[in-house]
């Protein structure tokens, strides 16, 4: 504590937040860790014993049954799928929506231009995540709430 009753962590919390909030600076969570949580969700959301969920444990053979079912998956895996229509055909219609609106979302939102249409990109995967009753994280909730402290190219941000 300093002489004022106010601790060191005080201090450098209330210099964090003068600076940044002064200078324009937006801390955002990366895309990246957007993405991934969406994914993660998405898959935890799929029944385990149905079609999609069995064939991304073939498309994905070198993971785990426990890794997939957890969510974890890299960007790479996440556009492979992007390109892949067989897991469509797949998907039943509640999935394949909630699928597609996070298909749109990350290619609108994410990528290295904002669609113009970015908010009703992120209304329609928060309906058909609700739909597919998709756990949101906290994490994703500040995250809606919070769109318009997001930069127009967020492919420009990273780790």
């Amino acid at each position: 504590m300093t002489s004022s009753g106010i601790s060191n962590f005080q201090k450098r919390w209330q210099n964090f937040w003068y600076q940044g909030y002064n200078s324009g600076i937006c801390y955002t969570t990366p895309p990246l860790h957007i993405k991934l949580e969406l994914k993660k969700n998405f898959v935890k959301a799929l029944d385990v014993k149905g079609p999609a969920f069995t064939y991304l444990c073939g498309k994905f053979a070198r993971l785990t049954f426990e890794k997939v079912k957890a969510g974890v998956f890299i960007g790479p895996q996440i556009r492979q799928l992007f390109k892949d229509r067989q897991f469509e055909a797949v998907l039943s219609d509640k999935e394949k929506a909630a699928w597609q609106s996070f298909e749109k979302f990350s290619n609108g939102f994410l990528r290295n231009s904002k669609a113009a249409n970015f908010r009703e990109l992120v209304q329609y995967l928060v309906d058909s995540y609700v739909q597919l009753e998709c756990n949101m994280s906290l994490k994703m909730h500040i995250l809606l709430s919070h769109l318009d402290f997001f930069p127009l190219n967020c492919g420009g941000v990273s780790d």
